[in-house]
């Protein structure tokens, strides 16, 4: 187990480790869903799942809304791109910034689980469609941030090409 956590990155850590630890804690306190782990091993995989998991709602949900209401902005990517380049403290602080991001999400997510189970309450059948919208919602989350990284990859692809 150390040698797998020895080679996780700072960033893997960061923006999915931490903030699945921290999701399952929040929610294991604030419902009545049950999702820290007993078992270690089994622990380290499900919290780097669910850090993902918010890690993709901060890129596909808050990072657009933030950019709509214009409280933030970003440069070109082929500018990110050749500024990496010339100036390697640039990743570091793109790495910060998306923690900050994914932190978001996480309240976000955890917002949005309280939610749901506050629903559920009023509205049974929510709770036995759950996996169902699970499932969906994870398929959908997912299937949207490979867009995303394969525009990612090409835009980085013809950044180096100039």
């Amino acid at each position: 187990m150390k040698d797998l956590l020895d080679k996780l990155s700072s960033y893997n850590i960061f923006n999915y480790l931490f903030p699945g630890v921290l999701f399952a804690a929040f929610v294991d306190s604030l419902t009545s869903f049950q999702i820290v782990q007993k078992d270690l091993v089994i622990g380290v995989f499900l919290y780097y799942f669910l850090g993902s998991v918010v890690s993709r709602v901060g890129s596909l949900l808050v990072e657009p809304l933030l950019r709509r209401f214009h409280f933030v902005a970003f440069a070109p990517y082929e500018d990110f791109v050749r500024a990496s380049k010339a100036d390697p403290k640039i990743e570091v602080l793109s790495e910060a910034n998306n923690m900050y991001r994914t932190i978001c999400a996480l309240m976000v997510s955890v917002a949005a689980v309280v939610l749901y189970e506050r629903a559920a309450a009023y509205c049974p059948s929510l709770m036995s469609a759950l996996p169902w919208v699970l499932i969906a919602g994870l398929f959908a989350l997912y299937l949207l941030s490979y867009r995303k990284q394969t525009t990612y990859i090409t835009k980085r692809i013809e950044a180096n090409k100039q």
